[in-house]
């Protein structure tokens, strides 16, 4: 891979990246979905662009292609994300978010419902890697909570978006995790660690803001659950967070979870062993769209680096850099920017990663840090999106019963987590903090 320092900048070379965006982007905006076209359809278009529009021999633009494709960081991310794929599957078939779901609500006050709904969720988005999984499988409850208790429906839905995007964020096995560290280099339990010390206090700040606004509704009933809890169940998901956080490599720690998972489902009879065989591979068939998102966007990106688009960037990004604080604050604002065009968190950071690691190595920063600033600002602008996959399910939970106004006004944790990120940039105490980290 050549250095983009010794390739002529030369912004023609960014057509093909800018037109695999506006087609993925267009595409969104006038089915008004914008998961509707098979993101790895838009990159083909981009690469057929690249085939056409960049210099070089045919032969010579296969190998820049397929070099990229195969590179060692982007096909650990593919790995990963099969591995990932398998253990939330599994897990999921032997009961293990609903295990979550039902120890959460037998011990939920109801005085503190809307705090309850935020953490269940953040442990279960934590847990299983997924926002939208865990929105899936709170979404049905918080509506019927929301009737029962005559608290507010929005409150309950922006506790409900917050607690996805705080799980999603920091998660071992999500995939916005997965593409953050891989693209700088760094182990998962690394920025697990030093994404803890920027997330946490904008956790413990909602939690605050909770406790000042606990809403005064009276409570119909009591919730809890009609089946036993198997707590049992939540072993696979400690582990994985567990071993994530010693430092065990990701590779090693997703086997072992699927693993457990796979003892438990069989000693309790959730599956046979063909079955949990056949659970892993369809784990790995629902992570197939990013795995190959992941692969042609390297070769597309080969490309584009070649071809001097990326030194081009570069070049523009560091003529508004100014110090190390506009350089962590540009490759968050670089990131945030794509995601909203594309409203796709892991395709933001794939498509903006070489950028923010070559920004990174430039000015001699963290790798650590910076892998956690790029998936923060992701996961916020992601959560407020109103055409993201997050909030027009929770509105579509809703059944028009909240808008997407009020929701947003009560995803308190995402503007939290911003200031936190902000905070984290701009003040040298949380430099000194992530120093000690090892």
């Amino acid at each position: 891979m050549q250095d983009n320092h010794t390739i002529k900048p030369n912004g023609w070379a960014l057509i093909p990246l800018l037109i695999f965006v506006s087609v993925f982007l267009g595409t969104g905006v006038l089915l008004n979905d914008f998961y509707a076209l098979p993101a790895p359809i838009a990159v083909l278009v981009g690469l057929f662009a690249a085939f056409i529009a960049l210099k070089g021999g045919t032969q010579q633009k296969i190998a820049t292609f397929l070099q990229g494709c195969g590179e060692s960081r982007i096909m650990t991310m593919c790995i990963i994300f099969l591995l990932a794929g398998a253990f939330a599957t599994v897990t999921k078939t032997m009961g293990g978010v609903d295990a979550v779901v039902q120890l959460g609500m037998q011990f939920i006050s109801v005085k503190y419902l809307p705090i309850g709904i935020f953490i269940i969720t953040a442990f279960l988005s934590l847990a299983t890697g997924t926002s939208v999984g865990a929105i899936v499988a709170m979404g049905p409850i918080v509506v019927g909570l929301a009737d029962q208790s005559g608290v507010s429906l929005a409150l309950l839905c922006g506790m409900l978006l917050s607690g996805a995007m705080f799980g999603d964020n920091l998660s071992i096995i999500s995939d916005t995790t997965i593409a953050a560290t891989q693209s700088f280099g760094v182990k998962m339990g690394e920025k697990f660690k030093v994404n803890t010390l920027i997330a946490l206090p904008a956790f413990l700040i909602t939690i605050i803001l909770l406790l000042f606004f606990l809403p005064d509704a009276q409570m119909a009933t009591q919730v809890s659950p009609e089946t036993p809890v198997s707590v049992i169940k939540i072993i696979p998901y400690l582990l994985v967070v567990g071993l994530a956080v010693s430092g065990i490599n990701v590779f090693y720690t997703l086997f072992t979870g699927i693993i457990a998972a796979g003892v438990i489902g069989l000693a309790y009879g959730d599956f046979g062993l063909l079955t949990f065989a056949q659970e892993i591979y369809q784990g790995f068939t629902g992570m197939i769209n990013i795995f190959l998102l992941a692969m042609l966007t390297g070769g597309l990106a080969a490309m584009v680096r070649k071809a001097g688009g990326i030194a081009f960037v570069m070049q523009m990004v560091s003529q508004q850099i100014r110090s190390i604080k506009s350089a962590q604050t540009g490759m968050g604002f670089l990131t945030g920017l794509t995601n909203t065009a594309i409203a796709n968190n892991t395709v933001s950071i794939i498509i903006t990663g070489t950028i923010a690691k070559n920004i990174n190595d430039s000015y001699q920063l963290d790798p650590r840090k910076s892998a956690t600033i790029l998936d923060n600002f992701v996961c916020v602008v992601q959560g407020i999106l109103p055409y993201g996959a997050q909030m027009l399910l929770i509105l579509n939970f809703s059944q028009g019963n909240t808008d997407y106004i009020s929701v947003l006004e009560h995803a308190w944790y995402l503007f939290a987590l911003l200031g936190m990120t902000l905070i984290s940039i701009y003040t040298p105490l949380w430099d000194k903090l992530i120093a000690k980290i090892k």
